[in-house]
């Protein structure tokens, strides 16, 4: 099983505290060993889980709109958009539970033009307004038929992390992995006019390989 880079340090150091939990329980020798030794298994087993990082089989179609993020559709609805694409357009948001991949990969093949980070809050990721409050990555791209999108890291309640590895000019492909959100969070995805959108609210989506929608013209 391969695990996230991102994952690292996070798996070492879970599974450093669980080796010292492991060996209190084994010096104790009463029946407190037993929750001990639980529960160090238990913690290196959910964070191996978590981190997995599972290869994934992209669509060849370049128009096609790719779901950035493993998780369950919020919502889909009507916007206005002035930060990047500046003008109308359709949000999708994606929930991931702390049982998903967290991993998020790029929807669409393309060159990124803006980037920004925002410290915040953290309300739960479904809450209405953790899209403008919350921490969160903006990042906005343009497909080389001129169209634009901009997807949302944003973390949640649990998720208190946002990992990305991009800079403004990258040329990025779709399906590729760009970073992730640690233990639950959030990914929205607004896209213009001219991407027929084809989710619909609590349709579940698999990074890299679900079709959210088409570049139509």
């Amino acid at each position: 099983m391969k695990f996230a880079k991102d994952g690292y340090s996070t798996i070492f150091g879970i599974t450093f505290i669980s080796i010292i939990i492991f060996l209190i329980g084994f010096f104790l020798g009463s029946w407190i060993s037993w929750v001990l030794y639980l529960v160090a298994i238990v913690s290196i087993i959910f964070t191996l889980y978590f981190f997995r990082d599972p290869d994934r089989v992209i669509p060849e179609d370049p128009n096609l709109l790719i779901a950035p993020a493993d998780g369950k559709v919020l919502l889909v609805e009507p916007v206005m958009e002035n930060t990047y694409i500046k003008g109308r357009g359709t949000q999708i948001s994606i929930f991931l539970s702390p049982l998903n991949v967290h991993v998020n990969r790029i929807p669409l093949s393309g060159v990124i033009e803006y980037l920004n980070y925002f410290p915040g809050k953290y309300l739960v990721a479904w809450h209405e307004k953790s899209s403008e409050l919350n921490e969160r990555s903006e990042i906005g791209l343009l497909h080389n038929s001129g169209t634009k999108i901009f997807f949302k890291q944003i973390t949640g309640f649990i998720a208190r992390r946002i990992t990305f590895h991009l800079t403004v000019g990258n040329e990025v492909k779709v399906g590729d992995r760009f970073g992730m959100m640690k233990f639950g969070s959030r990914m929205d995805i607004i896209v213009p006019s001219n991407i027929s959108v084809t989710v619909k609210p609590g349709d579940i989506t698999v990074a890299g390989e679900s079709v959210m929608g088409k570049i139509v013209s």
